[in-house]
């Protein structure tokens, strides 16, 4: 029997972040800045229904010794262990809609959300 991947990645959302890192490392080039190498997921306490979703560029420095990696067509993203419980099981995905383009997390664990997306809680 196969485990269920603890986290994971879409294409849509591997291919946008495939995007922002080229955009944002061709605007740093020739500047003496660290370049961006992962997007970094994270869950925090707070919003409108407990926790909330973090999304952030950050240097291959900034990768922690225990965060988990997680690779998609040749994109990096990273998430802390306290943040991969919350999101056992769950996706990264990225929509762009007429409402506007956005990452989304498809998380079998939130009870609820907020119409933003941003924000849940647990059952």
């Amino acid at each position: 029997m196969t485990q269920p991947q603890p986290f994971s990645v879409s294409d849509a959302a591997a291919k946008r972040i495939a995007s922002v890192l080229a955009s944002r490392r061709q605007s740093a080039a020739g500047q003496n800045t660290p370049l961006p190498a992962a997007l970094r997921v994270s869950v925090d306490a707070g919003g409108c229904n407990g926790f909330q979703y973090r999304f952030g560029l950050i240097t291959q420095a900034e990768i922690a010794e225990d965060d988990t990696h997680f690779e998609k067509n040749d994109v990096l993203v990273v998430v802390d262990p306290a943040s991969l419980e919350l999101l056992e099981g769950a996706q990264l995905d990225f929509s762009d809609k007429l409402m506007g383009a956005h990452f989304t997390v498809n998380n079998p664990n939130a009870a609820s959300s907020c119409g933003c997306g941003t924000s849940f809680s647990l059952a």
